[in-house]
């Protein structure tokens, strides 16, 4: 199948709703064209085809992984160019697929993490600091989003490397979406949160999307903070 064919045939696999079917069909195709196609769909405007493209993503570089590291590494420099301002791009999907596959592959995780975590903390004036903040929200958005992924499976590797420090600010973003997610990310990290930081979240009640491998589901950010203000009485 020709490189045209398969990236019509992979997005067309995308669209379709059930997640599992979707990643064993694309299970048949050789890892590294499939990735390829899938590099076009992580930053799509359909969500659906979307986020089931960020899964595959994930699936698919760490079966890659297992038979080439190195080549599984290519991948993963091509998405942090992708966030580079050099780049030309903006990388939307880079920082959801770079958790994904991090999730699906401890090998990739132990040598990409700190560089996720990079893209939350600010650049310094020393030459030795790792800041890669992210400025976008939309990106932003992402990012914690793949915290959030990486605390299904990683989270020890997010402590290890300071990971908590760095999600409070996100709580007084202008986003509403992206503060939802810091409260999300902070709990689920053992953050210890003020009541003061933890107040204003007691009026929003718009639900926030949250993707989870192959389905859309909502918290309220005002019943996380609600929850958060019962285990401190």
């Amino acid at each position: 199948m020709g490189t045209r064919a398969l990236k019509k045939e992979i997005l067309s696999l995308l669209s379709e709703k059930d997640l599992e079917r979707i990643l064993e069909d694309i299970g048949r195709f050789p890892a590294k064209p499939v990735i390829n196609a899938l590099f076009s769909a992580i930053c799509r405007d359909d969500a659906l085809v979307r986020w089931h493209a960020i899964s595959a993503m994930g699936v698919m570089v760490a079966r890659l992984a297992e038979e080439d590291m190195e080549e599984a590494r290519i991948i993963m420099r091509r998405l942090l160019w992708s966030l580079n301002d050099e780049s030309g791009g903006i990388g939307w999907g880079a920082p959801e697929s770079m958790a994904e596959i991090m999730h699906q592959h401890a090998g990739l995780a132990r040598e990409y993490i700190h560089m996720l975590i990079s893209y939350a903390r600010p650049d310094g004036p020393e030459l030795e600091q790792d800041g890669n903040f992210l400025e976008h929200e939309t990106l932003q958005r992402g990012l914690l989003w793949g915290f959030d992924r990486l605390c299904d499976r990683r989270r020890d590797m997010l402590l290890a490397r300071g990971l908590p420090e760095d999600i409070p600010p996100y709580l007084h973003s202008g986003d509403q979406v992206v503060r939802g997610l810091a409260l999300r990310v902070c709990l689920r990290l053992g953050v210890d949160l003020s009541r003061e930081s933890l107040l204003p979240f007691l009026n929003d009640r718009a639900p926030v999307s949250l993707y989870h491998e192959g389905k859309f589901l909502t918290f309220i950010p005002a019943e996380l903070a609600e929850a958060a203000l019962g285990e401190e009485r």
